[in-house]
């Protein structure tokens, strides 16, 4: 064969620092013995030397196909910016594989163990003995991880971008492989023509600039220099006859085995790499930390920073990388809480269900959709019985523990039957309502990658058409066509005769994961927040103890998040005659019915759904308002509520404490304010919504914020510093799930609180407070709304309080126009009556807005109704509201945001 030697060095290419580059003489291995091969690569060992970094270890990064170690530029130059600036160094090499990049043209078609064995002789040329942390994209995500596995005396830690090591059984290979690969197309899509090159990188998103594309084609000019593209999409193992098919699976055998720290950066929209192969190596290494970048594409490394974000983990994880005994278990120990090891021990969330098994008393009942169904009443023996049958028959269709169920029904005793279920045999929940549209649903679904989705047929269609994961489990039964038209394997029936006298399984412990919830997405995409079971069992507590839940109390649960405790609290719960993925729908007439159902003495409802129980207070008969009388506690959950509102739904239930706790989905229960304290807080001079002082053990700290409107300072209890707010409790979550690098900032600057008490854990809000001199919290935004203006950050609510005690004002909005850090104010109107049109207030109504405002407003504009969050339907978008104003201002016809 005919070798075409090395290039001396790529051209001038943007972002690439030319000083990097060098070419290794290689002595082959495997079919190369014998051979000395000139391989091109990156290194920034000799800049570091410069600076007289001593290197923690060596990073070896090894490109996919068609692209080469340009891949990998950014990642260099900020690991020579850290080093610089006095974080530890690693030194980094991205090589550029034989026939790629700038790498010797060998002539010579590679296997895939043949490119293994490539990078070991690489990495012994350059006496690499450790410690070394891979790091690989595409097919170089194999050949790394294949490496990894033939070093264990050297390797240190894996770190990996969109890549599999395993097709699944039954799952064709991706699309435009297949294409690429298909015959006749092979050669003339990737080798005589650049069409498998251009398509790849037009994957990126955003899509790549001009400059950046010609840099990738820069070694790939000519027919010959491609051959390696064709050679690596023809080595792809599309079935078990495959010469590489066994090299790909002892690799992913030998994966399953490694124990060293892991990191996987994903782009979920990779066409290629999607979310099935991040599933099957998380099951291979359960214990890395993953992040998806949400938007991000195949060509991960160009549409995120993905360098920084390596770094950070490097550096997080540096004891653990460097240690003398780099190979030993790096599973980092499971997150502990309060609950862990506090007395009384442990008691499972399921515990309610066990403790009324043979009771006849009435456990649920279901009012909602009466029109379409009559109402359902479920007693505690039936709803033990069911959950028991459900969680052995899901045992014996292979549910097992750890295994990740996507619950597509509505609340209800369906739904708390599969819940409660699931959990008693360790399965974990996950859990998006609809509320979040299909699009958002659609990216909880896949983001979370179930093992099983159990729905109704809507959720079920849209499993089926937008390709869902998971093994499908219908709610009711289905005829057979529409069965095997929507994927279906089992009903639930079927489900429940399969646990007919089944046995269950050991249940989970305390530690293990017991659900994942999914946030509104009111601050940017739904993120699945994970539990495990103690962190379940304290919220259960804390909800029982603070509000004196008892097997007498009736509850009327009106907000989704706690339809599901009512058994977890041995309390009978009623879900009124409404649509609960739409809290508006909910009316005055439909509680008063649920709480005479139900004998209820507590009421849960959102703030959207208290604002139309308030609005139609008028249909209430005589009778209704005697139902309504027996209320004893009274709750609004799920964002901050006004006085007024407060106290308009409290003269609906004039026997109730009305209750506002703050809270959020990563820690339902945080602080809690009656009424009796929102008129005592009336009177304070702050500004913001009180939301009271903590719950039991709780803690709340503020991280104040800089000039720049950044939250940087230590968290603190002293009262009067507006910034982050900053909790601590036993039901705080355990992490969001698969967005490491969202779990990171959430834990900012708590480092120090938690070395002094390593069994509590801290979680960073995005809220925006104070604390007043009685420790009570005030609201006052969200840190994506300040608006950083030339004298420092502003927070929206205070000014937006201001603006609503104006005539004629519903709801206000201040949000910021114009450049940051030199933003100016305005106000945007929900009014009464509505106004007919989106645009500027009138003169009349500017000049009182303003009159009342302690901060200056450029201007008061109006719109009918002001836009708020998809699942609450309260929380007000201020970022959108902040563009359409710009827009409008800026003389685009004023449409409503």
């Amino acid at each position: 064969m005919v070798s075409e030697r090395a290039a001396l060095a790529p051209p001038r290419l943007p972002g690439l620092d030319a000083r990097f580059s060098r070419i290794v003489a290689v002595p082959g291995a495997g079919a190369d013995a014998g051979l000395v091969r000139e391989w091109h690569c990156l290194d920034t060992g000799a800049q570091l030397a410069q600076l007289g970094a001593p290197i923690a270890g060596t990073i070896v990064a090894v490109h996919g196909n068609p692209t080469w170690s340009y891949l990998w530029r950014h990642l260099l130059t900020a690991s020579v910016r850290a080093a610089a600036e006095g974080a530890s160094a690693w030194r980094v090499v991205a090589v550029d594989q034989l026939d790629m990049g700038f790498s010797e043209r060998t002539g010579v078609d590679r296997t895939l163990a043949q490119r293994v064995a490539d990078l070991g002789a690489f990495t012994d040329a350059l006496a690499l003995d450790g410690p070394v942390v891979t790091l690989g994209h595409d097919w170089g995500g194999v050949v790394s991880l294949g490496w990894a596995v033939d070093h264990p005396e050297s390797l240190a830690g894996i770190m990996l971008l969109n890549t599999a090591v395993h097709q699944p059984d039954g799952a064709p290979v991706p699309g435009l492989l297949r294409l690429a690969g298909a015959r006749g197309v092979l050669a003339a899509s990737t080798v005589a023509t650049t069409a498998f090159l251009d398509t790849t990188l037009a994957l990126a998103s955003p899509a790549l600039d001009a400059a950046t594309k010609d840099a990738y084609r820069a070694p790939y000019r000519s027919a010959a220099r491609r051959r390696a593209i064709g050679g690596f999409v023809a080595e792809i193992p599309a079935s078990g006859s495959h010469r590489s098919h066994a090299e790909l699976e002892r690799i992913a055998s030998g994966v399953a085995r490694l124990d060293v720290p892991a990191l996987m950066l994903w782009g979920p929209n990779d066409p290629i790499f999607g979310d099935r192969y991040l599933d099957d190596l998380v099951d291979r290494l359960p214990h890395a930390d993953v992040h998806r970048f949400e938007g991000a594409s195949h060509l991960v490394a160009e549409d995120r920073p993905y360098a920084d974000a390596l770094l950070a983990w490097l550096g997080r994880n540096s004891d653990r990388l460097t240690g003398d005994d780099h190979t030993s278990a790096r599973q980092p120990p499971a997150a502990t809480s309060p609950t862990d090891t506090a007395d009384p021990p442990f008691v499972p969330i399921w515990h309610g269900l066990d403790r009324r098994h043979a009771d006849e008393d009435i456990a649920i009942v279901d009012m909602s959709s009466r029109g379409a169904r009559p109402m359902r009443r479920v007693s505690w023996r039936q709803l033990d019985d069911r959950v028991r049958r459900l969680a052995a028959g899901l045992h014996a269709a292979g549910v097992r523990r750890g295994d990740r169920v996507s619950l597509l029904v509505q609340p209800g005793p369906t739904l708390s039957a599969v819940v409660y279920a699931c959990l008693r045999i360790g399965a974990v929940v996950v859990v998006a309502d609809a509320g979040l549209g299909i699009r958002g649903l659609t990216r909880a679904v896949r983001g979370s990658w179930p093992d099983v989705i159990i729905g109704e047929v809507p959720g079920l269609t849209a499993a089926r058409a937008l390709g869902w994961p998971g093994t499908r489990i219908s709610a009711a039964p289905l005829p057979a066509v529409a069965a095997k038209a929507l994927g279906v394997s089992y009903s639930l029936q079927d489900i429940l005769r399969l646990g007919d006298g089944g046995s269950l399984p050991i249940p989970p412990g305390p530690a293990d994961e017991a659900a994942i919830l999914f946030t509104s997405g009111s601050t940017g995409p739904a993120k699945g927040v994970a539990y495990t079971h103690a962190q379940l069992s304290a919220l259960r507590d804390v909800l029982a103890s603070h509000f004196e839940v008892s097997s007498e109390t009736g509850l009327v649960t009106g907000f989704a998040p706690f339809a599901l405790l009512g058994p977890a609290l041995g309390a009978r719960s009623v879900t009124p005659d409404m649509d609960v993925s739409s809290p508006r729908t909910l009316t005055a007439k439909a509680v008063a019915d649920a709480v005479r159902e139900s004998d209820a003495r507590i009421v849960f409802l959102s703030p959207a759904a208290i604002l139309n129980v308030v609005d139609t207070a008028a249909a209430l008969t005589a009778e209704d308002r005697v139902a309504l009388g027996r209320v004893r506690t009274f709750l609004s959950t799920g964002a901050p509520i006004s006085a007024q509102l407060l106290e308009a739904a409290a003269q609906l239930m004039p026997n109730a404490t009305p209750h506002t706790p703050y809270g959020m989905t990563e820690c339902l229960l945080v602080t809690d304010i009656t009424l009796a304290g929102v008129h005592a807080a009336a009177d304070a001079p702050d500004a913001g919504v009180c939301v009271g002082s903590p719950i039991g053990s709780n803690r709340v700290l503020i991280s104040a914020l800089d000039p720049d409107g950044r939250a940087s300072g230590a968290p603190t209890a002293e009262p009067g510093v507006l910034g982050e707010i900053v909790v601590s409790a036993s039901h705080l979550k355990a992490h969001y799930d698969r967005l490491w690098i969202t779990d990171q900032a959430a834990a900012r600057h708590t480092e120090r609180l938690e070395s002094s008490d390593p069994a509590v854990r801290w979680h960073r809000t995005g809220d925006v407070g104070h604390l007043d001199a009685s420790g009570r919290l005030w609201i006052e935004g969200r840190l994506p709304h300040l608006i950083v203006t030339a004298d420092g950050p502003l927070a929206p609510v205070g000014p937006e309080q201001q603006v609503e005690r104006v005539d004629g004002v519903r709801r206000a909005a201040v949000v910021g126009v114009g450049p940051e850090g030199l933003r100016q104010t305005v106000a945007v109107l929900e009014t009464v009556p509505a106004a007919a049109r989106a645009g500027l207030a009138s003169a009349d109504l500017s000049r009182a807005v303003r009159a009342s405002s302690a901060v200056p407003l450029v201007a008061v504009l109006v719109v009918p109704r002001l836009p708020t969050d998809i699942r609450h339907n309260s929380k007000i978008d201020r970022s959108r509201l902040s563009a359409w104003a710009e827009r409008t201002l800026a003389g685009t016809r004023p449409v409503a945001p």
